[in-house]
């Protein structure tokens, strides 16, 4: 597994432990072993014989390695295409019978985004160097640790009126990333032959302005949308990049100006036999376990001696 350590990866890995498959994660800078069935190896994807050495002997291979932020040598196209294509090679030369390589949905070779455009790419020139790799296209995913749902909250929460993109009329079909983390999972174990790309989005589709409302409504929210043209955005991300974390990115600003919908003639979570949670009932579940968290540190009043 490489990419094991990100937001995706930690929780494919979950899902093979939950089924007894062994698993190395695979990272420049590996963390302490958990448990036996998981060992934490260093490799580079951007060094052949590191790729070589951490693949050797697996039965199968997951490339989820992926870079927001452009910072020196890390290009989106050193990442995304080169050490992706490096990584396939490797995997079809040692005999790797399954190598399983996450994009997303909206990636394209001719996009005029070096993001969106790279992703594409690298989905070609994996598929060039692996014939048979399966593509994972997930949409945009959530969970409670994740930098969509929770920065969205937490704007809500703060701001009387809350800057949308756009004209919010931008589609995306959320999806949850163990229910995503769980197919990819299935399709390294089952012995049938994939499909060679699956798109992996929740049970239903929102505009951007649809899933702001959504998100405040269930979180017992009212607060004023208000639409902000992308040119704001893209100056406003351009800044946030400075920062180590950065909130926002140019290339989210660049995927939300585009649809991120699953097609309705590609494989989903329904051919891996998943029934994908839904935004709303998991929103309602993070809630629920935020406010039991806050009672929990409120202090406790302490009774008065003498009273009943």
């Amino acid at each position: 597994m490489f990419g094991g350590t990100g937001f995706l990866g930690h929780r494919i890995i979950h899902q093979l432990r939950e089924s007894r498959v062994t698993a190395r994660v695979a990272s420049r800078h590996p963390g302490q072993t958990d448990g036996d069935d998981v060992k934490q190896i260093a490799a580079n994807a951007h060094d052949e014989r590191s790729v070589e050495a951490a693949i050797a002997g697996a039965d199968g291979v997951v490339n989820a390695i992926s870079l927001y932020v452009e910072h020196g040598r890390e290009t989106f196209h050193s990442v995304h295409v080169e050490a992706a294509t490096r990584i396939a090679s490797v995997a079809r030369r040692v005999g790797v019978k399954r190598l399983v390589h996450i994009s997303g949905i909206g990636a394209d070779a001719a996009s005029s985004s070096p993001y969106i455009r790279s992703r594409g790419e690298g989905e070609a020139a994996t598929q060039a160097a692996f014939p048979g790799v399966v593509i994972i296209r997930p949409a945009v995913m959530f969970a409670p640790d994740d930098g969509f749902l929770t920065t969205i909250l937490r704007l809500l929460r703060i701001l009387p009126a809350y800057p949308i993109f756009g004209d919010g009329r931008t589609r995306l079909q959320p999806a949850y990333a163990d229910d995503v983390a769980a197919a990819i999972a299935q399709v390294l174990r089952q012995s049938k032959k994939p499909y060679p790309i699956y798109e992996l989005a929740g049970p239903r589709a929102y505009s951007y302005e649809e899933l702001m409302r959504t998100i405040a409504r269930t979180a017992g929210l009212r607060r004023v949308l208000m639409r902000t043209p992308f040119a704001f955005w893209g100056a406003v991300a351009g800044l946030a990049e400075i920062l180590p974390r950065p909130p926002l990115t140019r290339n989210q600003v660049e995927l939300m100006q585009i649809d991120t919908t699953a097609s309705d003639n590609l494989p989903g979570f329904r051919e891996l036999g998943i029934s994908p949670r839904s935004l709303e009932e998991e929103l309602e579940v993070m809630l629920k376990q935020s406010n039991e968290e806050t009672q929990l540190l409120k202090p406790q009043k302490r009774p008065v001696p003498g009273r009943d």
